[in-house]
């Protein structure tokens, strides 16, 4: 299968390195250019445990010519989901199809706008990594990958995709319902991401006890009364399933937490922000969420004043 990954960064890097090393046909795609020139002069340099591995894989800075890809996985954040639709249909095959893996709400409806909604596929996955330097990542943890397809209408065979990832090692499940399965993560991502982003901890220190664990329940209680009333069932244990996320990727910084290491912008606005916005619509009150949301955006505006 020949694979266009857009947005090459832990996670991206860390699916398209193991897809290569399945025999998969793989170009990742990103603009970090030192990135770029250290995978195709190395390989991706995957550290899992004490155990360290190179993996060839091709990459580029650019977009390639021609509509040649059978799947394109966007891996952006979730503020460039526009301009990496506008890519990923202009290399989509005219029987491939888009699959996001990204963090937060709204993205699979951004590039439904785009690509041809029957063709959109969405997803999560368990899988932690941690990018480490140009052409290195830490993979930090393991997990199920779960893809369905976005269109209620669509009625495309996703099996192909589903035993690739499998042959890659990325156990991987096929989900009727997976707009369920999106607001899982969501809420999954608000019990860890913006707490381990401004504390500075591993989604490990989230531990079960307080007062951080305190803070976790608070925001994920908040996010499940927003998920009830906008009609999405989860299951009575979402809270453990959150901190059983955490331990299982203990040793690794969410990614919120590695964009305000590196003073990037981060995506709060699709997870705790996305939670207030629904809140709003419903007249829930979501202070914590609130909170939330406005310190990590106090934090992106002091990017850089310290040096001034």
């Amino acid at each position: 299968m020949k694979i266009t990954i857009i947005g090459a960064g832990a996670m991206g890097s860390l699916f398209g390195s193991l897809l290569a090393d399945s025999g998969q046909d793989v170009l990742l795609i990103d603009i970090w250019q030192a990135h770029i020139d250290a995978v195709n002069a190395r390989g991706v340099c995957i550290e899992s445990g004490e155990k360290t591995r190179q993996i060839a894989v091709k990459a580029s800075s650019h977009i390639p010519d021609g509509k040649n890809s059978d799947l394109v996985i966007v891996f952006v954040k979730s503020t460039q989901t526009g301009p990496a639709a506008d890519a990923a249909l202009s290399c989509l095959n005219g029987t491939g199809h888009v699959l996001t893996l990204q963090n937060g709400m709204g993205n699979a409806d951004v590039i439904s706008e785009v690509v041809p909604p029957d063709r959109v596929v969405a997803g999560t996955t368990s899988h932690g990594a941690t990018l480490l330097g140009p052409g290195r990542i830490r993979h930090a943890g393991a997990g199920p990958t779960l893809i369905g397809l976005w269109s209620k209408k669509s009625s495309a065979d996703l099996e192909p995709i589903k035993r690739v990832f499998c042959d890659a090692g990325l156990d991987t499940t096929i989900e009727a319902d997976i707009h369920r399965v999106i607001w899982k993560k969501l809420i999954i991502n608000i019990g860890i991401n913006a707490i381990t982003a401004l504390t500075g901890i591993k989604n490990g220190g989230i531990a079960d006890q307080p007062p951080t664990g305190d803070l976790v329940r608070a925001a994920v209680k908040e996010a499940c009364d927003v998920t009830a009333a906008h009609h999405v069932t989860l299951a009575d244990d979402i809270i453990d399933q959150v901190f059983s996320v955490a331990r299982a990727t203990g040793s690794n910084r969410s990614s919120m937490g590695q964009d305000v290491d590196h003073q990037r912008q981060t995506e709060i606005d699709a997870i705790n922000g996305a939670v207030v916005k629904l809140a709003e619509a419903k007249e829930i009150p979501v202070p914590v969420n609130r909170t939330l949301t406005a310190l990590i955006k106090t934090l992106e505006k002091s990017y850089g004043l310290e040096k001034n």
